[in-house]
């Protein structure tokens, strides 16, 4: 038994809290995303000196005095002419308690399909508001698709407080009107931080000039976060993406099944069904590392073996025997729609589900989502660049999706045009966020008495 097979079998939840935390950045033009993220990289000490020296030079040409930390992250040039953030830009950096990989995305309403893309797989997200303007239109718009992504963790980050003297009551009336949005979305956790980017209150080092602010700074509460939990807490979904025969001499009847547990736990002995041909088997060895292991969890990538020889390929689901999604070949998702090409009814997708592929076609388009304000439109007609809505697909086999809510790994999938790979809508199974719009707008006329 490894180190760390044996860590996991004393505390499954200490072994499964991972050194690493993906998170996003998002806020309303202006509001100094790029300053936050630049400052927070600076601070850290994560900017190599070429990298500070290029700000530095690229900032006196623009005739300023000091370095513009915006430009360590708006890396393309229309993004540093404009002043704004365009497309999703990745970060990596690390402190000694934690490891990052930071997605930088835009505020836009234009860009609302790089958020989602950018936030997809993100455990944490910083929302940013200007503290002079408070909760405008776009942060409700980022609080929600937070909330369609079911992001665990959001922070609510009211930037510029040195505009506003750093006054408390302007912090507190943003931090509770953000908070009751976001309750009402069903956003699980908000930490509001109030900060200084372009003066670096807050962001890394405490602020001095907000003693009525004891909280975390940004840095700290990202190196804290709980974003680790018992894998033994999750259905077990392995998705095969490779069979192996190595058939040698060695090895004459090695038949193994590789991929990246996507969620929950494997043990050897466990039984387990095929899907979508239900055939089951019992887990028989678990490679990993070129050694063999007992139990192993998400997301470690291992080798299967089965006390069976069953007829499995790339594609297939394994899942445990007396737990497992029914596979259907009708689908109702909620989908962001990616590409400058219309999505209607009639067209004929490829639709990648983890590591199965299968022609599809939309059957229809139920309903087009508002953010703005979380209204349905019924029956669009098609769905354009950056909306999202409702989509009735129907696949040519069938598929063991998990509801999104359940599973972001194992209830997401993508839409790709059969011609020429394009991606071109990102879909998470099941309608729990439609579902909490409706019941909030039913709530909202029920209250207001405009309900005719």
């Amino acid at each position: 038994m490894t180190t760390e097979q044996t860590a996991f079998e004393a505390d499954p939840t200490a072994a499964a809290a991972t050194a690493l935390l993906r998170f996003a950045t998002a806020g309303s033009v202006d509001d100094g995303k790029s300053t936050l993220v630049g400052r927070l990289l600076h601070d850290s000490k994560s900017v190599l000196s070429d990298q500070l020296e290029a700000v530095e030079h690229a900032s006196r040409n623009r005739g300023q005095e000091t370095p513009d930390l915006a430009l360590l992250t708006d890396g393309l040039r229309a993004e540093r002419e404009q002043g704004i953030t365009i497309d999703v830009a990745h970060r990596y950096f690390a402190t000694p308690r934690r490891r990052f990989i930071l997605a930088d995305t835009p505020g836009h309403v234009q860009y609302t399909r790089n958020m989602v893309t950018g936030a997809s797989t993100a455990e944490l997200a910083i929302i940013l508001v200007d503290a002079r303007h408070g909760v405008v239109e776009q942060t409700r718009r980022h609080a929600a698709v937070a909330a369609l992504l079911r992001v665990p963790h959001v922070v609510l980050a009211v930037n510029k407080m040195d505009l506003v003297d750093y006054a408390e009551p302007v912090f507190a009336d943003i931090a509770r009107e953000f908070t009751r949005y976001a309750a009402e979305l069903g956003v699980p956790e908000v930490t509001a931080i109030p900060i200084s980017a372009l003066a670096g209150d807050n962001v890394v080092t405490a602020s001095a000039r907000m003693p009525w602010y004891g909280g975390p700074t940004v840095l700290e509460h990202l190196e804290t976060v709980p974003v680790g939990h018992d894998p033994s807490e999750d259905v077990a979904r392995f998705p095969v993406q490779y069979v192996i025969r190595p058939q040698t001499a060695e090895l004459p009847d090695y038949r193994g099944y590789a991929g990246q547990i996507a969620s929950g736990t494997l043990r050897v002995g466990q039984r387990v069904a095929v899907l979508p041909s239900g055939r089951t088997s019992t887990v028989e060895a678990i490679d990993a590392l070129g050694e063999q292991v007992d139990v192993a969890w998400a997301p470690q990538s291992v080798t299967l073996r089965l006390t069976d020889d069953l007829d499995i390929s790339r594609g297939d689901l394994l899942v445990p025997a007396d737990d497992r999604p029914e596979p259907s070949q009708d689908l109702t998702a909620t989908v962001c729609h990616l590409h400058d090409r219309p999505l209607r009814p009639g067209a004929r997708v490829l639709l990648k589900h983890t590591t199965r592929t299968v022609k599809a076609i939309v059957k229809k388009l139920p309903s087009r989502l508002t953010l703005d304000d979380l209204s349905q439109h019924p029956e669009p007609g098609e769905l354009v660049a950056n909306e999202i809505g409702r989509v009735v697909l129907r696949t040519a086999e069938p598929l063991a999706l998990d509801a999104y809510a359940t599973s972001r790994r194992t209830g997401s999938f993508l839409l790709i045009d059969p011609a020429d790979g394009t991606t071109l809508t990102a879909g998470m199974a099941g309608d729990a966020f439609a579902e909490k719009a409706d019941e909030l707008r039913a709530a909202e006329r029920d209250d207001d008495g405009w309900d005719f």
